[in-house]
């Protein structure tokens, strides 16, 4: 008889202890805790604010929930092509480059570092791309379509006329058939 009171003692015991808790996946605005959701804190905080220094966009990150190192923030950053620019006062502040590609670069555009400065934020971010005529349609991981569309923009050659993004789908319009052909081909490599 012992072995059985023992055994409904485990039971109970099983019963009053609670089920383990699934941590909170989004940060106090609502948004997921993931990498592309952090870049675009990140983007939105450097489009929003003046920021002068990584320890002044930590803090508006972690307002937003966010909690970083230094070192995953430069990180971000570099991936991002934020760069410090000087601003009428003389003071700096960090800005996306736009152009997505170094602006002292004696030839312009250069289709090569433009793709691999691409690739490295893209990498695990498009999951699907298939092609029809002049345009290409990437699928991405849910939430993360208007940040992809947004550095395809800023990145991309003449071949790309635009992009329209939803939530994981972007539309690419490209010049010509063979400019998707060739985009779609890149793109696919990145999955």
């Amino acid at each position: 008889m012992p072995s059985a009171q023992a055994s409904t003692s485990d039971a109970q015991d099983a019963q009053a202890s609670p089920a383990p808790v699934k941590p909170d996946v989004t940060t106090a605005s609502g948004r997921p805790v993931t990498r592309t959701a952090r870049l675009s804190a990140i983007e939105h905080a450097l489009t929003t604010h003046v920021v002068t220094s990584q320890a002044q966009l930590a803090q508006l990150l972690r307002a937003d929930g966010f909690e970083v190192t230094q070192a995953t923030l430069s990180r971000d950053l570099d991936e991002m092509n934020a760069v410090k620019m000087r601003m009428p006062d003389g003071s700096t502040a960090y800005a996306i480059n736009e152009t997505g590609f170094d602006v002292t670069m004696p030839n312009g555009y250069d289709d090569a570092r433009a793709k691999a400065q691409m690739a490295k934020v893209l990498v695990g971010l498009v999951t699907s791309v298939a092609r029809a005529f002049n345009q290409v349609v990437v699928h991405t991981n849910s939430g993360a379509a208007q940040y992809v569309g947004s550095i395809i923009d800023r990145n991309s050659s003449d071949d790309v006329l635009g992009t329209i993004a939803g939530d994981d789908t972007i539309l690419l319009i490209c010049t010509d058939a063979a400019s998707a052909q060739s985009i779609a081909q890149w793109l696919l490599s990145l999955t």
